[in-house]
């Protein structure tokens, strides 16, 4: 069948073009593929593109000449837009040649789960394909290893979180003990400072108590002397804690009695007897 449709596909090229043309197509195309294999894929490209956009050749191996001419020379642009097509190619062979490519572009950018679908999609068209095999196989691996490291790398980050966590929790609990150690010594210190003022205020009190009873002492003394006392009345009155005053008004008072007694008894003594 292959056979057929490319007998009908050369005749309908020579209708195409003349004798002429055919000879120039052969001509580039062997000296594109001499480019190609000493490596010179820039003079590849030219020719290949030559034949496509000029004669108007749209041969699928023409097509995936030129990818592999762009893929070798590191255009990532032209390369996957070259290949891309020849996916939907009726050649099995083309067809998985070109989703392994596509598959390698993907995969040196990273795209490992875009890469592992166009290598299954070139196996799934030619499971003879070793290459497409060797890179589903080399890059599932890969991903799988990705997942493991990834799932290590939660587990560990979980495990940093739960410790930094941890470290919070005590931070701020010894923050909290130490917030209300700082405000039971600053109330011992206020209790302290109310209690040293109440007992400098009794020390004052009790101060000034003393010096009032001294000037009292004192002032007895100085009255006592004043009232020229025997000395033993006026060790008396001291003793008794008595002021001058106080004792004045003692014996004013006995002296007013004594007095309104004689007065009394005078009276009685003035009035005749029956």
């Amino acid at each position: 069948m292959k056979a057929l449709l490319g007998i009908i596909a050369a005749q309908l090229l020579l209708f195409a073009t003349g004798p002429g043309d055919i000879s120039k197509i052969n001509s580039l195309k062997s000296e594109a593929k001499a480019a190609y294999a000493k490596g010179d894929f820039q003079v590849a490209i030219d020719k290949y593109k030559y034949l496509v956009d000029s004669l108007g050749v749209k041969e699928e191996e023409v097509m995936l000449n030129l990818a592999n001419a762009y893929f070798n020379s590191k255009d990532t642009v032209n390369a996957p837009n070259t290949y891309l097509p020849l996916t939907q190619s009726t050649d099995s062979k083309i067809k998985s040649i070109a989703n392994q490519q596509l598959g390698v572009m993907a995969n040196r950018n990273g795209k490992f789960e875009q890469a592992l679908n166009y290598f299954k999609q070139a196996l799934k068209t030619a499971p003879d394909n070793e290459d497409a095999r060797y890179n589903y196989e080399m890059v599932k691996k890969k991903i799988e290893e990705e997942k493991k490291k990834q799932q290590q790398q939660n587990k560990d980050q979980n495990k940093e979180n739960k410790d930094d966590k941890k470290d919070q929790n005590k931070d701020k609990k010894d923050q909290q003990n130490k917030d209300q150690q700082d405000q039971k010594n600053k109330e011992d210190q206020k209790k302290d400072q109310q209690d040293q003022q109440k007992k400098d205020q009794q020390e004052q009190k009790d101060k000034e108590q003393k010096s009032k009873e001294q000037q009292d002492k004192e002032q007895q003394a100085k009255d006592l002397e004043k009232m020229d006392l025997p000395p033993s009345v006026s060790e008396k009155l001291k003793e008794m804690q008595m002021s001058e005053e106080k004792a004045k008004m003692i014996l004013e008072a006995m002296k007013n009695q004594e007095v309104q007694y004689l007065q009394q008894n005078k009276r009685k003594a003035s009035k005749p007897k029956d």
